[in-house]
């Protein structure tokens, strides 16, 4: 197994861009503060997700200013994570920190803001409940318009890092496919997966492992349980890790000896489905007829339609970036157009209910000239790695 050549870490001056991109949206969408708080857009704009509890901690972002707001007490830590906090607001044990940042809002003259998507709804009703006590009232709502459109698109610094993390990931899938037999748990297999994430320079460990055989791989997530591999079972395996925050996530489906030949039939469908996908993206093309066209492949081999099974029972792709899924999607009804920079999964999955289930999955990055993957397509159900 290969070990990651880890790329450089996301500069300050692209993170200084990022902020400057969210100024510069904030008028087109009718808002003047944007307030982030805990978890993967706090790590976008500043580089550490931090983490969330009922203590509020948070940046608020005007035309002008960035104010980390947080508990007096714990000034040294955030100090320590964000050293770029030059300007922070501090509550103490008994204040409230919603009073604190509705009387911000109104100290800079902030009419409409916007929040966080991903900030708990405890802290957003306690703010909401805050700003409408104010004699002047500030309208609110949610900053996923403005924010999901700057982080949908990637730069080559976001994309060198998942390309160093799906490389790793797919050495990891190669080594356990070398080394798996009948007779293992499933649970030996994802501490495997996880030690050997862990050796090869991931974060952590896996960010997420599902080890699935038999009729199990029907179960598109799997259930509960710890079977062992039987001899003559199909074997799935969806797994990740993070480099910089940045994600993998990659499935084989595979067998160690031969199969009946429905399911190498269906093995290969699979794989003109996603091979279809792949060649639907193009530079302008909505996101949903990327879904479309696997299915179309699936229906060709009576598969489906729509969600019916046996067929593909979810959407073709979903966004990946410092979130596993993220937006947009490749769906029915999602419209985005593709754009370069863009990052999606692409895992038509074909599941026979109570009997198997076929997923690969690979990633591919949208460029000027097209869809390029991140990682090469399994090629063989016997073969995986060639």
């Amino acid at each position: 197994m290969t070990t990651a050549t880890r790329p450089p870490s996301i500069s300050q001056a692209e993170r200084e861009q990022r902020l400057d991109n969210l100024r510069r949206a904030m008028p087109n969408n009718d808002v003047d503060a944007v307030l982030i708080t805990p978890g993967s857009n706090m790590r976008y704009f500043f580089g550490e997700a931090f983490y969330e509890s009922e203590r509020f901690v948070g940046v608020l972002i005007t035309a002008d200013r960035t104010i980390f707001i947080c508990p007096k007490f714990e000034e040294s830590a955030i100090r320590a994570k964000f050293p770029m906090a030059s300007e922070m607001a501090f509550w103490e044990e008994h204040e409230s920190p919603f009073t604190l940042i509705a009387a911000l809002l109104a100290e800079h003259g902030c009419q409409r803001c916007a929040l966080d998507p991903d900030c708990s709804y405890g802290h957003a009703a306690r703010l909401f409940e805050a700003l409408t006590e104010l004699k002047q009232p500030i309208l609110y709502g949610s900053a996923a318009s403005i924010i999901a459109p700057l982080r949908a698109t990637k730069s080559s610094s976001e994309i060198d890092l998942m390309i160093a993390a799906m490389q790793l990931t797919l050495s990891v899938h190669q080594t356990v496919f070398e080394w798996i037999k009948p007779g293992m748990k499933a649970s030996q297999v994802i501490a495997e997966i996880d030690r050997l994430h862990r050796a090869g320079g991931a974060d952590g460990g896996n960010s997420f492992c599902a080890v699935q055989f038999g009729e199990a791989t029907s179960h598109p997530h799997g259930v509960p349980g710890d079977p062992a591999l039987q001899e003559g079972e199909l074997i799935l395996i969806d797994t990740g890790c993070t480099i910089d925050g940045y994600n993998s996530d990659i499935t084989r489906t595979y067998a160690l000896s031969k199969l009946d030949s429905k399911i190498e039939k269906l093995w290969q469908a699979e794989k003109q489905a996603q091979q279809a996908a792949f060649d639907c993206a193009a530079i302008g093309t909505p996101c949903e007829a990327v879904d479309q066209a696997a299915r179309d492949v699936l229906i060709s081999h009576g598969l489906g339609p729509d969600y019916d099974l046996p067929g593909l029972p979810h959407r073709t792709g979903h966004g990946i970036g410092l979130d596993i899924h993220e937006g947009p999607y490749l769906v029915k009804g999602d419209w985005t157009p593709l754009a370069a920079g863009m990052c999606f999964s692409n895992e038509p999955m074909i599941v026979v209910p109570g009997e198997y289930g076929i997923r690969l999955e690979d990633h591919f990055y949208m460029t000027t000239a097209g869809p390029k993957w991140f990682t090469q397509p399994q090629q063989d159900l016997y073969r995986p790695f060639g």
